[in-house]
């Protein structure tokens, strides 16, 4: 994908799993890669992967829910890279499953924090650079929970489903600025939080796998091709969509 040469893209939850595997791919493609991440080692290996692979990267220690780490990640790809085109805002937490009448306001705030306010900031600050440079993409990580329901974690679902909002909304705002944004929609794929989700509970492996009609379990890769996509020319016809990669789990 040609469109990638001497162009930058923002990684943030970029440490490991979904996130590095894009990292990776935009590499592969050419594109300089921003990783941004509140976890230093893992982020440093993802860096350290990125120029194996080719390109050039750079480990922005950021911690998505506070403003002034989302300004700064944004300034220092700026002062590094001199401009923004893509940007992948995948940071995000679980909720394990609990009754909803037992879940605390801490819990709230931190799911909410990080998956909803998160992507909010990390827009808020991405946009104008990328206005400066007449246009680029962005897509946000949701989940096949902002589509449907799930007992347990309403929490979770809750702002899963928020962030399609404001992806939505966003599109509509900047079609005609030449910015695009969508979302992913992952359904249960091989990272560190699927594996913290089933504790190492192969009964539990196995219903969520029964779950996904294509029989298994999504790869960080398979995303990560996805989400490449979505940023290059191919899909410059698509804004303010959501994308579900769910090995058939939502078309039940």
């Amino acid at each position: 994908m040609s469109s990638f040469q001497s162009k930058v893209a923002l990684i943030t939850g970029g440490s490991s799993g979904i996130g590095r595997a894009t990292a990776l791919a935009f590499a592969r493609e050419g594109a300089k890669v921003i990783v941004a991440s509140r976890r230093e080692n893992e982020s440093r290996e993802t860096v350290r992967l990125v120029r194996e692979a080719g390109s050039e990267g750079l480990f922005v220690k950021t911690d998505v829910s506070k403003e002034a780490d989302v300004k700064e990640m944004v300034e220092k790809t700026i002062k590094a890279y001199g401009r923004l085109d893509f940007a992948f805002n995948n940071a995000g937490i679980e909720q394990l499953p609990t009754p909803l009448a037992e879940q605390t306001e801490e819990t709230f705030n931190q799911i909410t924090n990080i998956n909803v306010k998160g992507v909010w900031l990390s827009m808020k600050y991405e946009i104008p650079q990328m206005l400066k440079n007449g246009g680029g993409a962005i897509v946000n990580t949701s989940s096949i929970a902002g589509l449907i329901g799930f007992p347990g974690i309403p929490l979770y679902v809750a702002s899963k489903h928020a962030v399609l909002g404001l992806t939505r909304s966003t599109a509509l705002e900047y079609a005609k600025s030449n910015i695009r944004v969508n979302a992913v929609c992952p359904g249960a794929v091989e990272t560190e939080m699927f594996e913290r989700f089933v504790k190492d509970n192969e009964q539990v492996r196995d219903q969520v796998m029964a779950m996904h009609p294509i029989g298994r379990s999504g790869r960080p890769e398979e995303i990560a091709h996805a989400v490449v996509w979505l940023c290059s020319d191919r899909a410059s016809f698509i804004t303010g969509q959501s994308l579900a990669l769910d090995g058939g789990f939502t078309a039940q």
